[in-house]
């Protein structure tokens, strides 16, 4: 789904829709209540309305990773903690050694340094048995780790101009979802409402309203007072096929709309494009495979079990996916300008095509002399 709505997207703003490919993501949309007012172009309510339900069910994955699953034995996060860690570093430094000497570009230093979960999940499923559980699990906890650090780095690096009575609803908001999970609360509505009264005031304080999601999740009861059922495991369920096939492709139309007038070598070798390409590339696999080649050698960690360096390596190179994450820090970056006619844009699409391939390849070579052996 996600392939076809960028396919899609490239189609229509490239064909003769294109005038009302543009003029479709620009409709001003709005809720008005009394005094209040919220108005934004449509493009905008997807990337900071919809993508708040993706950050959200992050936070319930991540929620119950770290109280019921593999982050709850620190041992198990070590390696993917170490890899989370290269794979942040590399890129960066790979994006500001191309655009080091232009403060605008530098904007983008994150960029390259995301993962598209959903995506290489998805090529590692389509492998089957060529990749052991052991490395689903290793990338599962990898990336929720990743998208920690993302939040993280948008809250601190991508906020526009603090307001202090939004804090102070939205510090009211979080107590009130706090005293629901303490008072054992199992009414979905009750959450609601306080969720959506954060997000309104998370949004107009400054810091980007995804982050609202996370906050909320956390309060999200994992285990009911009366032992019976999980309000999180519920949700979390109910919300995988409604983020998977429509917010993630509503987002990704709206996002890889890439015009390609204009677009020549000139722009594909631009600093900026480079250090998204290579970062992405070179510096995702490098970080994530180097570090965590490191922790195994000195014994911090361990390589996760029945798999050997190549299948590990052709994991790395999947996390240069960046596509979903990587598109939506760009638009935070350089709020969706013309500064580099779409270039970046075009870099992410690139990098991320570039990285899936060879980390298949890599998958699939591997598996299948894995299995070979094993026959003879």
């Amino acid at each position: 789904m996600l392939i076809l709505a960028a396919i899609f997207a490239m189609i229509f703003q490239n064909g003769f829709l294109s005038e009302f490919y543009n003029s479709f993501l620009r409709i001003n949309m709005g809720v008005v209540f009394g005094e209040f007012s919220l108005q934004k172009p449509l493009i905008l309510w997807v990337n900071d309305g919809l993508m708040a339900v993706f950050f959200f069910l992050l936070g319930l994955e991540l929620k119950r990773e770290i109280v019921e699953g593999e982050m709850r034995n620190p041992a198990q996060i070590v390696l993917p903690i170490v890899g989370a860690a290269g794979g942040i570093v590399m890129p960066a430094l790979v994006f500001y050694a191309f655009n080091h000497a232009d403060a605008f570009a530098l904007k983008g230093w994150a960029i390259p340094t995301a993962t598209d979960t959903a995506f290489a999940l998805g090529l590692i499923m389509i492998l089957g048995k060529r990749v052991p559980a052991s490395l689903k699990i290793f990338l599962v906890t990898l990336s929720i780790i990743d998208d920690v650090c993302a939040i993280l780095i948008m809250a601190i690096f991508y906020s526009g101009h603090l307001s202090a009575v939004s804090f102070m609803v939205a510090g009211a908001a979080t107590l009130g979802l706090l005293a629901l999970n303490l008072a054992g609360v199992n009414k979905k509505a009750c959450y609601m409402i306080l969720g959506i009264i954060l997000w309104v005031s998370v949004l107009k304080s400054g810091v980007h309203a995804t982050l609202a999601g996370v906050v909320a999740a956390f309060f999200i009861p994992l285990k009911a007072k009366d032992g019976e059922g999980s309000m999180l495991k519920q949700i979390e369920y109910d919300l995988h096929g409604y983020v998977a096939f429509f917010v993630l492709p509503v987002f990704a139309f709206v996002n890889a709309g890439i015009s390609l007038k204009g677009i020549g070598l000139e722009q594909i070798f631009h600093p900026v494009s480079l250090g998204v390409i290579l970062g992405l590339f070179a510096g995702k696999q490098l970080g994530v495979f180097g570090f965590c080649f490191l922790a195994i050698k000195f014994k911090l960690a361990k390589l996760p079990k029945y798999c050997n360096l190549a299948q590990f390596y052709g994991l790395c190179l999947l996390t240069g996916i960046g596509f979903t994450m990587s598109l939506f820090i760009n638009s935070l970056s350089y709020h969706d300008t013309y500064e580099f006619a779409y270039a970046d844009k075009l870099a992410v699409l690139i990098a991320s095509v570039i990285s899936g391939a060879a980390g298949y390849a890599v998958l699939y070579w591997a598996g299948r002399h894995r299995i070979m052996k094993c026959v003879e």
